[in-house]
């Protein structure tokens, strides 16, 4: 489960929300009321049409009959997208429960995509499993810090994450070991502004900012300040491997065409740095629970960007 919200983040994240939903009752009004205008103006027209006297009929005397007039056909409006489950579950911020409210992953991914879902759907918010954090878009607020708990899963630096993630990289490591791949440890997990800035800061020194924009995301834009995303290593009975080594390991392979599973997905691949921005991590998975990594894999996608509808984000602005 989820653990509620601290109570100013809960109460700005339905503010949030009350504010959207206002503002589609106020066009729905808005488109109902036109339409209704427009038919009262077709039926008059329509009138007209068909007898040159009948503006001089307009008020007919109590003894002449009405004029019969053909009744308006419309068809039925299609349901809105923002409904009463698809903005609870948006406020709870938990992408399986946010699928099922849309009618399914693809349902959820087209409302995005078009638009459908801005009113009640934000990328932007750091609490929510869906959350988008690239070049071109920093957590909001820049230095949000979530709650999050150590996984059972070894870390030999402390690494934590957010509970659900934390439970979701848990069952990725046992299905590892189950299925005789091997053991997965957590390197890096949730990273605060701060050390994000030491990390970035660390990779300038060693590189110059060009290359460390590659392998390191600068403070403020990083997926690890969400607590969504683990950097993964192998271990063996001689301890654990490098970041750099992961992609090469039989856990590495099994991690690539399982990950989905478990609600994770492979965040930087190979053929999308020019949206990215970012060299291939094959080690940084994010998680964006268990519909939609399902939906992302199965669709072909190679970034979040793209599966959300987004810009490519290759470069900071």
């Amino acid at each position: 489960m989820t653990p509620p919200l601290p109570p100013s983040r809960d109460a700005a994240r339905r503010e949030r929300v009350t504010r959207r939903r206002r503002r589609t009752v106020a066009t729905a009004a808005a488109c109902l009321s036109a339409a209704a205008m427009l038919l009262a103006g077709a039926g008059i027209l329509a009138g007209a049409g068909e007898d040159p006297s009948y503006a001089a009929e307009a008020s007919p005397t109590p003894s002449a009959s009405p004029r019969p007039t053909a009744a308006a056909t419309t068809e039925p409006a299609a349901p809105a997208f923002c409904t009463d489950a698809v903005v609870e579950a948006a406020t709870a911020g938990v992408a399986d429960a946010l699928a099922e409210a849309a009618g399914g992953a693809e349902a959820l991914r087209a409302a995005l995509v078009d638009g459908d879902a801005s009113d009640c759907v934000d990328l932007a918010d750091p609490t929510a499993q869906w959350a988008l954090v690239n070049k071109q878009q920093s957590v909001d607020p820049i230095d949000d810090a979530p709650s999050v708990v150590a996984p059972a899963t070894y870390s030999p630096v402390g690494g934590q994450l957010v509970p659900d993630a934390a439970g979701a990289l848990d069952a990725l490591a046992q299905g590892a070991r189950d299925a005789g791949a091997g053991e997965i440890a957590l390197s890096s997990g949730y990273r605060s502004y701060d050390d994000q800035a030491t990390a970035y800061e660390s990779q300038v020194d060693a590189l110059g900012e060009e290359e460390a924009d590659l392998t390191s995301a600068r403070p403020g834009y990083s997926e690890h300040q969400l607590g969504l995303a683990a950097d993964v290593v192998a271990c063996d009975a001689a301890g654990c491997g490098t970041i750099y080594d992961f992609g090469g390991t039989a856990q590495g392979a099994w991690v690539q065409e399982n990950a989905w599973r478990y609600g994770w997905i492979t965040r930087y691949v190979g053929e999308s740095t020019s949206e990215t921005g970012y060299e291939p991590e094959p080690w940084h998975l994010r998680y964006v629970g268990t519909a939609l990594a399902e939906a992302y894999v199965e669709g072909g996608y190679a970034t979040w960007e793209d599966f959300l509808g987004a810009p490519a984000a290759a470069d900071y602005e």
